[in-house]
């Protein structure tokens, strides 16, 4: 049997990384239940309201001439609409309140990720009691699989909106105020995310991955976050010279080296991320090359300036990048 293209186009939306129909945790769960249980109720409410108008027309049809419809029963229909109009929308309310608990149901001891929104990318900070073991990302945000995750969400700019559909519902990021979240996927996976709150000119170019691995792999990662950037040689070792000597070291932090900037992302191990530019272009040295050549074309406003460099330099800049594992 055939579908129609309109039909796959529409069930597309139903699955896949970004899709709230296609839970991975326990809190896209219970927002997946009470999407289904809205349109459930709505598709009922619809089916009587045309079954009570097909019936009225009928009824009216085959009324008897001269025998209107007393005013008294007129009453008692339009006092039975407003009733059973006030139950649907209590019992919808008090079900919207019983699922909003799962979205921060996290305890005092649940391992905390700040979550910084900024003019156009994300900023994770893995907290650990020991200040040494703390790190920073950017954009790419992993997680244990099984585990609850306590996101603490800032803003530094302007209202943002962290929104990963498979795991969790929307939460804002508002300056001056913290709000929270809890992540918990119940698979491995990578699942998409967006910021959800227009932000400015590039708002649609702030997109986010959740990677959920299983613990073992997720503890190795963490030691290798956790790790100075690795001694480099040969085109990167040129790279880092030209790293230092131009603004980039001013802005960026590259742990193990002499940049220690915080007004663009931590890129200690960019070179493991997936995506560069907040889910802008894939991760590859030409890729690399294209933003630091000019960034102002490939997300116009975003903070980082043209930095002056040479062909030459530029490949030993990418080489560098890349190999910052």
């Amino acid at each position: 049997m055939k579908i129609a293209p309109a039909c796959v186009l529409f069930l597309s939306g139903c699955a896949g990384r970004q899709s709230a129909l296609d839970a991975g945790g326990p809190s896209a769960s219970a927002l997946e239940n009470l999407i289904f249980l809205f349109v459930a109720v709505c598709s009922i409410v619809f089916v009587l309201v045309m079954g009570v108008m097909a019936w009225a027309l009928l009824r009216a049809r085959n009324q008897t001439p001269g025998r209107p419809q007393t005013e008294r029963s007129m009453g008692r229909v339009v006092a039975g609409a407003i009733v059973a109009t006030f139950v649907v929308i209590t019992f919808l309310t008090a079900a919207s309140f019983y699922a909003t608990p799962s979205l921060d149901r996290g305890q005092a001891n649940t391992p905390t990720i700040v979550v910084r929104g900024q003019q156009w990318w994300w900023q994770f900070i893995y907290l650990d009691p020991d200040p040494a073991k703390s790190f920073q990302t950017a954009n790419e945000l992993h997680i244990p699989v099984g585990t609850d995750i306590r996101l603490r969400l800032e803003a530094s700019d302007v209202i943002h909106s962290f929104w990963v559909p498979n795991l969790t519902g929307k939460q804002d990021l508002v300056p001056g105020r913290e709000n929270a979240l809890t992540l918990h996927a119940s698979k491995p996976g990578v699942y998409r995310g967006q910021c959800a709150e227009f932000c400015g000119l590039q708002h649609s170019h702030m997109a986010l991955l959740v990677v959920a691995e299983e613990p073992e792999d997720y503890a190795r990662w963490l030691a290798a976050q956790r790790a100075a950037a690795a001694p480099v040689d040969g085109e990167a070792a040129a790279g880092k010279l030209v790293f230092m000597s131009k603004p980039c070291a001013a802005c960026h932090t590259i742990r193990g080296t002499e940049a220690s900037g915080t007004t663009g992302p931590d890129l200690t191990h960019i070179g493991s991320r997936s995506t560069i530019g907040a889910g802008l272009l894939e991760n590859t040295r030409g890729s690399i090359a294209a933003w630091i050549a000019d960034p102002q074309t490939l997300k116009p406003g975003n903070n980082m300036p043209l930095v002056p460099v040479t062909s030459e330099e530029l490949r030993q800049l990418s080489a560098y990048m890349r190999e910052l594992q």
